[in-house]
C-alpha cells in the first residue's frame, strides 16, 4: 500500500500541491488536471526525484528513512522521455535490468512485448517520440516493482502498443499503477481503480 500524509511541496513561496492523507491499494489509478497542475510534480516527488514536506511510504517502507530500499521498488517513466542520443535500447534496457535485478529473460519478454525488439540495437538519437516512449515503458516494467508510475503513457503509442501496454498492465494485478493522460482510457480495456482530479493545489477523488 501507499500512504501519503501532511504532503506538501512548494517552490520558493508558491506551494504547487498539499495532500493531507492518502492510501491506495494495487490496481490502477488515474490522475487528472490541467496543464501546470502538479501531476508530473507529485509523481517525481513519489518517485523520490524531488524533495518534499511529508510522509510517503510504500508498504510501510518510508521513502525518507529508507530512501535506496524504496527507490528500488518504484519505476517511473516520464511523459517525454530522453536519453542519450548515442545509447541504444539495448545498452539501457541491460543497465536499468542489471539495476532493478531483472533477468534477461524479463528484459527480452517486455523487450518483445512492447515492440523494441525490432530498434534494439539502434541508436537513440534515430528514434522517434513512439519509439522513445516504448522504451521508457519497458524500462518501467523491469524487476519486481511494487508500484509504477506513468506519466501520459499513451503519448504517441500507435494503437498496438496502448493494447499490449493496457495488457501487460492488467498482468499484475499486485501492482499499484499511477498513471496521467489526457486522453480517454476504454475501462474495457482498463479498468480504472480509482480517478482523481488536482483542483485548488490538492487531490480529490473525481
Amino acid at each position: 500500500m501507499l500512504e501519503v500524509s501532511n504532503f506538501t511541496k512548494s517552490y520558493g513561496d508558491q506551494t504547487i500541491l498539499t495532500i493531507d492523507s492518502l492510501q491506495l491499494k494495487p490496481g490502477v489509478h488515474l490522475i487528472k488536471g490541467d496543464n501546470g497542475s502538479g501531476k508530473t510534480t507529485f509523481f517525481k516527488c513519489l518517485a523520490g526525484i524531488l524533495p518534499f514536506k511529508g510522509r510517503v511510504s510504500l508498504d510501510k517502507l518510508s521513502l525518507l528513512e529508507s530512501p535506496i530500499a524504496y527507490r528500488y521498488r518504484v519505476n517511473f517513466a516520464e511523459a517525454e522521455p530522453l536519453y542519450p542520443g548515442f545509447l541504444t535500447s539495448k545498452d539501457l534496457i541491460r543497465f536499468i535490468g542489471k539495476t532493478k535485478q531483472a533477468s534477461k529473460d524479463q528484459q527480452a519478454w517486455y523487450t518483445s512485448k512492447l515492440g523494441v525488439d525490432s530498434f534494439y540495437e539502434k541508436a537513440c538519437d534515430t528514434y522517434s517520440s513512439g519509439m522513445m516512449k516504448k522504451l521508457s515503458l519497458v524500462l518501467a516494467f523491469l524487476g519486481n516493482p511494487k508500484m509504477i508510475i506513468l506519466d501520459e503513457p499513451l503519448i504517441t503509442l500507435d494503437k498496438q502498443t496502448r493494447e499490449d501496454l493496457f495488457a501487460l498492465i492488467r498482468q499484475k494485478a499486485e501492482t499499484i499503477f499511477l498513471l496521467s493522460s489526457h486522453q480517454p482510457i476504454e475501462n474495457n480495456l482498463l479498468p480504472i481503480n480509482t480517478t482523481f482530479i488536482i483542483h485548488q493545489k490538492t487531490l480529490h477523488v473525481e
